[in-house]
């Protein structure tokens, strides 16, 4: 079983400290989704777990052992990030993008085994993106890159997959299809799902598990039940909201909401929560 923790974890640029004693538990199996305002150090902490940067002190271990005594490659079997601005792909067909997540597998030369070549295509066939395979990416509207993107993860044949705001500058039908894609993935074949979303209303429709970030601190985590309060979202977004129920599937909704103004605006710093809900201070 992969699984993924954090032990008071801290991350930092020039001094500065942006992730700050972040102790947490990745659900094994299932889709978290990572939540707050802008700057609060969610795109850092994904950044950080993945290993594409360093931490200041703490830990952060899969299966047991950190990440940091892992070799790139053998990482690079058990995890795929997709981040929030990929790489300039010009000039590369879907194909050649979806092959690129065989890099962990390739020896020598690094040409194309046939397994590499089958796993290419089953991810392209996972992700509804094969005919696109000989089109240039830049021919394709922005939710068909975003899933050939995706191809190129589940073509790493990880069982963990990060995703950077995978539905930043895709129309509604757009952003449905890729979350949609995921939700597939991950409860056909048990892929678990970690992602920075903006959207409250998406990240209660799709995820198992919610971790609310503010100041760089989880603030919160656990199901859209516990993270959906009005007291909670005061606290992180310091909005007055009013929450209602998806008549989809009958999970907590965003109706509306107020921003907060006034001397009294930062009076209540703990919000009041259920019993069992996770707290973090």
């Amino acid at each position: 079983m992969t699984r993924l923790c954090t032990n008071d974890l801290h991350i930092g640029y020039g001094g500065e400290s942006v992730v700050k004693d972040v102790t947490m538990t990745i659900p094994d199996k299932k889709i978290t989704a990572i939540v707050g305002p802008n700057g609060c150090g969610k795109s850092t902490l994904l950044k950080a777990v993945t290993r594409i940067i360093s931490h200041e002190f703490g830990g952060i271990v899969l299966d047991g052992q950190s990440i940091h005594k892992e070799n790139t490659k053998s990482l690079a079997k058990k995890m795929a990030i997709l981040p929030q601005s990929p790489e300039n792909s010009n000039g590369l067909t879907a194909g050649e993008l979806v092959s690129y997540g065989r890099f962990p597998y390739q020896k020598g030369l690094g040409r194309l085994t046939k397994k590499d070549l089958e796993m290419v295509r089953w991810a392209m066939d996972v992700t509804n993106t094969v005919d696109f395979m000989y089109q240039p990416l830049d021919a394709l509207s922005g939710g068909q890159r975003q899933r050939v993107w995706i191809a190129m993860a589940l073509a790493q044949e990880t069982e963990m997959v990060f995703l950077d705001e995978p539905t930043t500058y895709l129309d509604l039908a757009h952003q449905l299809e890729v979350l949609e894609l995921l939700e597939q993935l991950n409860l056909e074949q048990e892929r678990t799902i970690v992602m920075v979303i903006h959207d409250l209303n998406q990240a209660a429709r799709f995820a198992d598990y919610l971790i609310a970030l503010k100041d760089g601190r989880i603030v919160i985590d656990g199901s859209s039940e516990d993270v959906f309060q009005p007291a909670v979202l005061r606290e992180i977004f310091h909005i007055d909201a009013k929450i209602g129920r998806d008549p989809l599937t009958n999970k907590p909704m965003l109706l509306t909401y107020n921003l907060i103004r006034g001397e009294d605006d930062h009076v209540q710093k703990t919000p009041i929560l259920p019993t069992g809900t996770h707290i973090h201070s």
